[in-house]
């Protein structure tokens, strides 16, 4: 048994996936732009992540834009059966490397074309429609977008269609229009605007897969967090994940890195058992940050 397998399997469409997957984005060069300085040591990363047990990785062609994905495609392509590619849709870059909204039904489709493309892959397993109304997630209808990406999945382009960057409002709109395997948005021990969404979608089997689990460009910074962590002879990101492994069992990780190293780390947070009073002490992180 590889160590991610004791954090347990949740659904993911019609697959079970490992709870300890890997997120692509930092393969990418500074900003998440351009190629990395070292593609070999990024392509070694990916092969890692694979020889940890991880069934499961997210991209996204707007990373690089298209590095991550040829990088995967280099890597590891053929790809092991059991490896489930998730990526998203909804943005565009810049000249100037900025995060620009791509929500048009030809923009739309221009991007599974090239996830696919870059990928090697005639269906996307799963692609996330992340919602550019703003930088964190913003009121306002998805129907348009979402039914334009329903239409390539009923295409056969597309197998699961998941959300991004999303109120509950618009999750609750999503599921009536097609149904929604996951939902990605930002949470971690200090933001924990989610919970409630969470606790929703557990009960209704829907993955939940936290961004800037870590807390970020800025990383968590609490007394509380590092006491927990010298107890158990951890790092502070390493108790982060672990709360989120505990939080919830539709709770799907996705760490990213450009280090073996920090890989190994990452999926070493398995095997981490936080005590009941472990918990009591980061569940107050987020009302200390309010």
């Amino acid at each position: 048994m590889s160590t991610i397998e004791t954090a347990g399997t949740f659904r993911l469409g019609d697959r079970r996936v490992k709870r300890l997957g890997y997120g692509a984005m930092q393969l990418a060069g500074p900003h998440v732009y351009g190629p990395p300085r070292d593609p070999d040591a990024a392509r070694a990363v990916l092969r890692e992540a694979i020889a940890q047990g991880v069934d499961h990785i997210d991209t996204s062609d707007f990373y690089g834009p298209h590095v991550t994905n040829q990088l995967i495609r280099e890597a590891l392509s053929p790809y092991p059966d059991d490896l489930v590619i998730v990526t998203k849709i909804g943005a565009m870059r810049g000249t100037d490397a900025s995060w620009l909204p791509a929500f048009s039904a030809e923009q739309l489709a221009e991007a599974v074309d090239d996830n696919r493309r870059n990928l090697g892959v005639d269906t996307i397993e799963v692609v996330n429609l992340r919602i550019m109304f703003g930088m964190g997630p913003v009121e306002g209808s998805i129907e348009a977008p979402l039914t334009a990406l329903a239409e390539l999945q009923q295409r056969g382009l597309v197998r699961h269609i998941g959300l991004s960057n999303v109120t509950a409002a618009q999750v609750a709109e999503g599921r009536r229009i097609v149904p929604i395997v996951c939902v990605q948005n930002q949470y971690n021990l200090a933001h924990r605007e989610d919970d409630a969404l969470i606790d929703d979608l557990a009960r209704d089997g829907i993955a939940y897969v936290p961004f800037f689990p870590l807390g970020g460009f800025s990383p968590l910074q609490s007394s509380a967090l590092s006491a927990v962590a010298t107890r158990l002879d951890a790092t502070p990101m390493q108790v982060a994940l672990a709360w989120l492994l505990r939080r919830s069992p539709n709770i799907l990780l996705i760490p990213g890195t450009s280090s073996v190293a920090h890989l190994r780390e990452n999926m070493a947070t398995a095997e981490i058992q936080l005590s009941d009073d472990d918990m009591k002490a980061l569940n107050g992180i987020a009302a200390s940050a309010a």
